[in-house]
């Protein structure tokens, strides 16, 4: 029986994947998911995904999006852009997934916690002390 869910679901027609990164809200344009996925940030089924390849109920995609990681299976097949409820409904994401993003979010707060922004921009002597100064980290 659920072979034959997965031979009806592998013979439907799919979406192309930066069609349906798109929909699912990974990215804010085609063209976008388009660049992340030729720079190798998207893998299909721990292959190397390409812009044209169909994506099925039942595929696992990995994406890595600036600082996030996002591991998910595909439940719904979606090339239209809607509400973010509706493009939360075209996946699952994996436990895992979801607890290291909480994990790297808290880690990034943290390290944070010591930086004191200025209360105002520098003025015209600051600003010309600064430019004397050079920029120290560069050494």
């Amino acid at each position: 029986m659920k072979t034959d869910v997965l031979a009806a679901a592998a013979s439907a027609p799919g979406v192309r994947l930066d069609v349906w990164l798109w929909a699912a809200r990974f990215f804010k344009t085609r063209a976008l998911a388009k660049k992340a996925i030729e720079g190798g940030k998207v893998e299909v089924n721990q292959a190397a995904g390409k812009p044209s390849k169909a994506v099925h109920v039942g595929d696992r995609l990995h994406i890595v999006r600036s600082e996030e990681r996002f591991e998910i299976e595909v439940v719904a097949i979606g090339d239209q852009r809607g509400p973010a409820a509706q493009a939360q409904s075209l996946y699952r994401e994996t436990e895992a997934s979801r607890n290291a993003r909480v994990e790297a979010v808290e880690r990034r707060r943290l390290e944070r916690t010591g930086y004191a922004k200025p209360p105002t921009k520098p003025d015209k002597r600051a600003r010309r002390l600064i430019i004397a100064l050079g920029d120290i980290d560069a050494m």
